[in-house]
């Protein structure tokens, strides 16, 4: 029973002593120790067999229990000074707490005693400040009431000595006391309430009144309205005068200048009236002269009189601008059948180089009417006077190069009087269209009769193909009218004059261009039918001369300039215009006529060469193939192909040197004609023996390398042909190579022979190996199980996505269709 509860007592204190993980930890953070009866996972076993390892181990086992013994009384001994250590503690922390408390009490009460004083500081200091602050008040009141005082002494003081000068008309010391005065008076706008200030306020105005009527007398005086002006210079009084007026009512300054500028134009009025002579078109430079004169007369007698910010020069200018543009706008309305177009371009001509020499004289800052000067001046990037424009000599020169759209130099800064007096010209630029119409009709037939007298152009192999002297002349003359017109208004003349570019654009295309194209027996498609079965071997087809293909290639080039001209000429004329009719102007259509050309002069040059390679082809066709007994050379037939190659094509590319890709597009559409009909005429070959079709085999290479070899042919420069070029030679005359290597295998046995033909043949189909069966002589009757075989082992096409291929099946020959009556025709009579 006694072990029973001293293992209770055990297992209790173990509870007791199992102490939590954050514990544990601290306290070995606080006594580290490496004793391993200080661990928290201790094990008395573990700890046993450390100490006795081994039985012989424990022959010192009383040794180990007498120092644990030890260490269980010094533990003992330490305990028990712990536990009387502490009997005092709470006793000491109690009267530590009451120290603590009433340490606090005498801070909390050195505190409060900071406090007051420092509240009785401030209210000291409160004290000490009032006063001072009374005392700045008083300053600033005094200082204020001081500065009042000046000023209401200098504002009185200045009202009478103004009140004098002005009676006086000592404009000089009015000009710097008047300015002296309105700044003083500023000071006592809050004191208007009191009447003195009130008074010295209304006699402040009165007197300004007083000057602005007395001022605009003197001036009346000096230049009265009516009557001759008063001999001699400007005074100094009137040069004062103008002073005073900067500082007055802007009212008074508008009417002095007002005034002035028409009684100094009164004389313009009376010199160029509507009734003399000089008032017409013709003598418009007297004008301009007149109103030179004028401002050099000014600026002698009274440039210094007028203040320079007043700009009287400036305004004396565009004062005779409004005069002169609704002058003449009166006298043209009034005279308008008279306007004749050299005299209109005369007027306007002159007219815009005034402008110009005023942009150059003045800024145009007294320009106020902003309505006037947007309207009138045409938007920055499409203002000519911003333009360097070029001598006739050097347009011609940019046209013939191409170089419309390279670009220029910087524009200069914006004209602002641009429109300011040709504004009234415009609504009698009809005459000035009219001109140019008439003028580039008469153009267009000089164009056609010089082209008549003088013939095709001559053939010149060293320079290529010559542009039409013509085609640069009719862009000259647009450039010129354009600029001209473009001077003139950049609004709805501009419009009418892009509708007379396109009519003669068009007629050029049309009389000069498409009408001089040689003729043509054959149609435009190639040969016809009837002129196939017609021909027959070694005949002679009618071929253009040598002149005629420089022609078609001069008028190739031409149109090929005249595009790319055109399409810059575009361009141009939509700077030129207003920005709001931009979209207006549209030369497509122009364009597409000369592309029209283009594509023609192409297929006539292509129509020429395959014609002259027919009568090869259709003997080549006549040859009895089967008869042939050894492979030689090349046959005849080719040598004739490339012969003509050989003298056309050398011609054609030297006269197409300026334009190489269109010399590209007719080796290509060549091509395209050429190598269809080879074959066409090879399937004609029939039948032919297995040695006639390796000498067709070795002809159809031959023409391959001259084809490869056709755009650099003659030339002692060799280019590579175009990728795009050699791509369709290669793959049309592989076909043909193909379809002769078809023929020449043997057709047994069957299944062997239409594989090896869906092999050659990427576009196979019943139509093409019927041919290829006739070429080798085959009977109807063989032919029919091999198209049979054909027909079962051909791929079948995608639904939706049939060819040419799936449409040849689907629609049998006549050859195929009379086999299939035939065969029908023996089941009936089988039945039967």
């Amino acid at each position: 029973k006694m072990e029973e509860e001293e293992l209770e007592f055990v297992e209790e204190l173990e509870a007791v002593l199992q102490l939590t993980p954050e514990v544990q930890l601290a306290i070995e953070q606080v006594f580290p120790s490496q004793d391993p009866l200080d661990r928290a996972d201790f094990n008395a076993v573990e700890y046993i067999n450390t100490l006795f390892p081994t039985e012989q181990s424990l022959a010192n086992i009383d040794e180990v229990v007498n120092k644990i013994r030890l260490k269980i009384r010094r533990l003992d001994d330490n305990i028990r000074t712990v536990v009387r250590g502490q009997t005092n503690v709470g006793q000491d922390g109690r009267q530590a707490l009451e120290e603590a408390q009433k340490a606090i009490q005498q801070l909390f009460g050195k505190i409060k005693d900071i406090k007051d004083k420092a509240e009785k500081s401030e209210q000291m200091v409160k004290e000490i400040t009032r006063d001072i602050k009374q005392l700045d008040h008083a300053k600033r009141h005094l200082t204020t009431s001081i500065t009042t005082l000046n000023h209401l002494h200098m504002l009185a003081g200045g009202v009478d000595s103004l009140e004098a000068m002005t009676r006086r008309r000592q404009y000089g010391e009015v000009a710097n006391l008047l300015q002296g005065v309105m700044n003083v008076l500023e000071h006592f706008h809050k004191y208007m309430g009191i009447p003195q200030i009130r008074q010295l306020s209304e006699r402040v105005k009165a007197a300004q009144t007083e000057l602005g009527q007395q001022i605009l007398a003197d001036f009346e005086e000096a230049f009265p309205s009516q009557g001759t002006k008063r001999p001699g210079g400007p005074s100094n009084v009137l040069r004062d005068a103008c002073l005073v007026a900067n500082i007055l009512d802007p009212r008074i300054k508008q009417e002095i200048i007002k005034k002035f500028i028409k009684q100094h134009l009164s004389e313009y009025l009376v010199l160029f009236q509507e009734n003399q002579d000089v008032a017409w078109l013709d003598k418009i430079d007297r004008r301009y002269a007149w109103v030179k004169r004028q401002l050099v007369d000014y600026e002698e007698k009274y440039g210094r009189m007028f203040p320079r910010e007043w700009y009287m020069t400036e305004r004396i200018a565009v004062e005779f601008c409004h005069v002169t543009r609704g002058e003449l706008a009166k006298i043209m309305r009034a005279r308008a059948k008279e306007i004749e177009v050299k005299l209109l371009l005369f007027a306007i001509q002159r007219t815009t180089n005034f402008e110009g020499f005023l942009a150059k004289r003045f800024s145009g800052c007294t320009l106020t009417d902003g309505t006037l000067k947007k309207l009138e001046s045409p938007p920055p990037s499409t203002n000519p006077f911003l333009e360097d424009e070029p001598t006739p000599e050097m347009e011609e020169l940019a046209m013939e190069k191409g170089e419309l759209d390279q670009p220029k130099k910087p524009k200069a800064p914006d004209n602002p009087f641009h429109g300011i007096v040709s504004k009234c010209f415009e609504p009698h630029l009809y005459v000035y269209i009219e001109s140019q119409d008439k003028n580039l009709g008469e153009l267009i037939d000089r164009f056609v009769a010089d082209f008549k007298a003088q013939g095709p152009p001559k053939p010149n192999m060293d320079e290529g193909g010559a542009v039409l002297p013509s085609c640069a002349d009719l862009f000259v003359y647009y450039k010129k009218c354009m600029v001209q017109c473009s001077q003139l208004s950049t609004g709805e003349p501009m419009i009418a004059l892009t509708t007379i570019f396109q009519k003669y654009l068009r007629e050029y295309a049309w009389k000069i261009l498409s009408g001089n194209l040689p003729k043509t027996t054959t149609s435009s498609g190639g040969l016809t039918i009837s002129s196939l079965l017609k021909e027959k071997e070694g005949s002679e087809v009618a071929k253009f001369t040598l002149e005629e293909l420089c022609l078609i290639c001069s008028i190739l080039s031409t149109a090929e300039y005249c595009l790319a001209t055109t399409q810059q000429l575009e361009e141009k004329l939509k700077e030129k215009v207003d920005v709001s009719l931009t979209e207006r102007i549209n030369l497509m259509v122009e364009m597409d006529t000369f592309s029209t050309v283009i594509s023609s002069s192409i297929q006539l040059l292509v129509q020429d060469l395959d014609a002259a390679c027919d009568p090869a082809l259709t003997a080549m066709s006549k040859m009895q193939w089967q008869n042939v007994e050894h492979v030689g050379d090349q046959s005849p037939y080719v040598t004739s192909v490339i012969l003509h190659i050989k003298q056309n094509v050398p011609i054609i590319r030297d006269n197409l040197a300026s334009t190489r890709k269109y010399f590209t597009q007719f080796c290509i559409k060549f091509a395209n004609s050429f190598i269809p009909k080879f074959i066409t005429h090879l399937f004609k070959c029939k039948p032919i023996s297995m040695v006639g079709a390796e000498q067709l085999l070795l002809d159809t290479h031959s023409l391959k390398m001259v084809l490869l070899d056709l755009p650099s042919i003659g030339s002692q420069v060799v280019r590579k042909a175009p990728a795009s070029y050699t791509k369709i030679v290669v793959k049309g005359m592989t076909r043909a190579e193909m379809i002769l290597k078809v023929v020449m295998a043997p057709h047994e046995p069957l299944v062997v022979f239409v594989d090896n033909y869906i092999k050659l043949l990427t576009d196979c189909n019943t139509e093409t190996f019927q041919k290829i069966l006739d070429m080798k002589g085959l009977k109807r009757s063989e032919q029919s199980s091999m198209l049979e075989l054909l027909r079962q082992r051909l791929p079948t096409p995608p639904s939706g996505a049939e060819g040419s291929s799936s449409l040849s099946l689907m629609t049998p020959t006549p050859e195929q269709e009379s086999s299939r009556i035939r065969k029908l025709e023996k089941l009936i009579k089988k039945r039967l």
